[in-house]
């Protein structure tokens, strides 16, 4: 056989059965004899043979695939949140497809590309993109949408943190800390616009004024370098910044340093998704834990469920759809203080 790759029917040959015969074999059903079943497992050592994933798939009529869609390869929450969903998927023998919107063929339609590797189930770490609304909820495989509380159309399942809960935590923080005069830097989307409304919500209920940056648009370092700069020149100093993520904070930490002001003694900085950057020793961001790898873990739950015990996958409109929503925590780590 060198050179060439055994086939079924070379295992069928090799060890005096059908073809079919050897299907059920791999297929583990009860109905073959114990001899005949010795016999093709031999044959599979002997020869070699791997089974096609894709004409299992064929077979079985499903791929063991779920497909992931995100929006921002370089945004750390998105790490716990896979990670959450291989725990609650590979187990069960599934594989996850990851793809980036952002970066994606933009000839191709993500969601067209997902439904044409015939996934079983789909995960969106993102609003819902509109050709998938668009889509009869009948004929879609089964939909989770993980982390954005926006997200509110009744085909689907969703699964997010408190965003609204854990903004006004970080306000009550500042706040009892003496804190007075705020600024804070937010990001597009659900998300960011629930933690930027519910934050200068709570500051104002205690007393404190907020400034907000102008500025809108990618979550990056820089980003949120140029939005503290922003803030540090509007006016009344400010003593504490609230930022949408860890990766703005990171930013923002940035500009103070360029400002020559000490954190925290001079301003306090707070992030949000307890990611590892947030974590690391040089940093040591006081952020909220929004349990990303918690939210990928119940959703990969809801969608194993959706698809059925054998994976079968079962219509996303079988039954009312699920809302879990998980309580945030505040992480007060060395970025924040009472107020110089």
């Amino acid at each position: 056989m060198a050179g060439k790759r055994p086939t079924i029917y070379d295992v069928a040959t090799r060890a005096g059965v059908s073809k079919s015969l050897v299907s059920l074999v791999l297929q583990g059903s009860p109905r073959v004899g114990e001899g005949s079943r010795r016999a093709v497992e031999e044959a599979i050592a002997d020869l070699g043979y791997r089974p096609s994933r894709a004409a299992a798939s064929l077979a079985a009529r499903r791929t063991r695939t779920v497909g992931v869609l995100i929006d921002d390869y370089t945004n750390l929450w998105f790490v716990d949140l896979v990670r959450g969903l291989h725990a609650a998927l590979g187990p069960a023998g599934y594989r996850l497809a990851v793809v980036d919107v952002a970066t994606a063929d933009q000839a191709e339609d993500p969601v067209e590309s997902m439904l044409a590797m015939r996934v079983d189930g789909l995960v969106l770490g993102m609003d819902p993109p509109r050709s998938l609304l668009a889509r009869d909820g009948a004929v879609l495989p089964p939909v989770v949408v993980a982390g954005t509380r926006a997200m509110r159309d009744a085909r689907f399942d969703a699964v997010a943190n408190d965003d609204d809960a854990g903004a006004r935590l970080v306000a009550r923080h500042l706040c009892e800390l003496g804190h007075r005069a705020l600024g804070q830097v937010s990001a597009a989307g659900g998300a960011g616009d629930a933690r930027r409304a519910a934050f200068a919500d709570e500051a104002s209920r205690l007393g404190a004024t907020v400034v907000e940056a102008s500025w809108r648009g990618e979550a990056s370092d820089e980003a949120g370098f140029r939005a503290a700069a922003e803030l540090f020149a509007a006016g009344p100093r400010i003593t504490a910044i609230f930022a949408a993520n860890d990766v703005l904070a990171v930013g923002v930490l940035g500009a103070a340093r360029e400002r020559g002001l000490a954190v925290p003694r001079e301003l306090s900085v707070v992030g949000y998704d307890d990611t590892s950057l947030a974590s690391a020793r040089l940093v040591d961001l006081t952020t909220v834990d929004d349990r990303s790898f918690d939210v990928g873990n119940r959703a990969g739950a809801l969608l194993r469920d959706r698809m059925g015990a054998d994976g079968g996958g079962a219509p996303s409109v079988a039954r009312d759809s699920r809302r879990d929503v998980l309580a945030p925590r505040l992480i007060v780590r060395g970025t924040t203080g009472a107020p110089g």
